[in-house]
């Protein structure tokens, strides 16, 4: 499974908060990947020509919420930094669950190359004869329980690096990588867009 920005953010999310947090972001995640399995299951050939005269603006808009969630990413680290707070309360409280979940989802959501990749899949697995409703259900589920264990396992991950980086300038650090990171991978997706 490849680590991109919404892996980079969802580690860096659930070692500022907590596991619970995490793991609600992590199954945001893993439900935005089970519907673009839906939709690719239900419609990959349509679905991949409809995406096609969308994609550059789908790609920017993704590029600029990255963009926007790693400069919101350094700020809140520099400023925690600044103001020495080791408590998980900063200037502000920490995401609901509900709101991670939700949060996450979006995010998501707006991956255009994650439509892309399942629809890939579906029409590379296709054979002359229609691919049967339970073969696509399976599909489905199976695409969204890999999804889910990955995306709790990275979570764990950063729940892990949390409690191992609680100084002023351990949060700093892992803060801005974080950021610079998410940054690198915003300025790559809209390169590799143009």
């Amino acid at each position: 499974m490849p680590v991109g920005a919404v892996a980079t953010y969802l580690v860096s999310l659930t070692a500022r908060t907590s596991l619970r947090i995490g793991a609600s972001a992590a199954l945001g995640v893993a439900t935005a990947d089970g519907l673009y399995a839906l939709a690719a299951a239900l419609g990959g050939t349509v679905l991949a020509a409809a995406l096609q005269p969308v994609m550059l603006p789908l790609s920017r808009v993704s590029a600029l919420v990255l963009a926007a969630l790693a400069v919101h990413g350094a700020i809140g680290a520099v400023r925690r930094y600044r103001e020495r707070r080791l408590a998980e309360r900063t200037g502000q409280d920490p995401p609901r669950p509900g709101r991670a979940y939700l949060a996450l989802l979006g995010i998501t959501l707006l991956n255009p190359t994650t439509v892309v990749y399942f629809a890939a899949l579906v029409l590379g697995s296709r054979t002359a004869e229609a691919v049967r409703p339970l073969e696509q259900g399976v599909f489905v589920l199976a695409a969204f329980a890999a999804s889910a264990s990955w995306q709790l396992l990275i979570a764990g991950g950063g729940a892990l690096l949390g409690r191992t980086l609680t100084g002023h300038r351990g949060r700093l650090v892992t803060g801005l990588v974080s950021s610079g990171v998410i940054m690198l991978l915003a300025v790559r997706v809209l390169v590799s867009s143009s």
